[in-house]
């Protein structure tokens, strides 16, 4: 069955930075596009980053562009979240996502805690 694992989550100073991992197994990597997603204390989910399975240019968020990077290892089944100049609205757990045949699939979340 389809398994993500998140990690690399912590406790990070405003302006800092930090990379997410995302391991997947359960499926064929590379044929799929792989997302993160976050939800903050009291909101709802939402979409930050997806990389397409072949390449080509990711998907933002508005409130991520030009700080987070998103990248895939299709050697090591692995998607990476690249968090930089942090806000303390990126509190949030953060999520792996991959859809499968028409099911979502979640991970179980890493926390991420922007604070001074």
């Amino acid at each position: 069955q389809v398994q993500l694992v998140e990690s690399g989550g912590g406790l990070v100073q405003p302006g800092g930075s930090l990379r997410l991992s995302c391991a997947a197994s359960g499926f064929t990597f590379t044929n799929y596009p792989m997302s993160w997603y976050r939800q903050a204390p009291g909101k709802q989910r939402e979409f930050v980053a997806r990389a397409l399975s072949a390449g080509g240019t990711p998907n933002y968020a508005d409130s991520v562009k030009g700080r987070f990077t998103i990248s895939r290892d299709n050697a090591k089944n692995t998607v990476y979240l690249q968090m930089n100049s942090l806000k303390s609205e990126d509190t949030a757990i953060y999520y792996c996502h991959v859809l499968f045949s028409g099911r979502s699939n979640w991970g179980q979340g890493t926390q991420v805690t922007v604070s001074s």
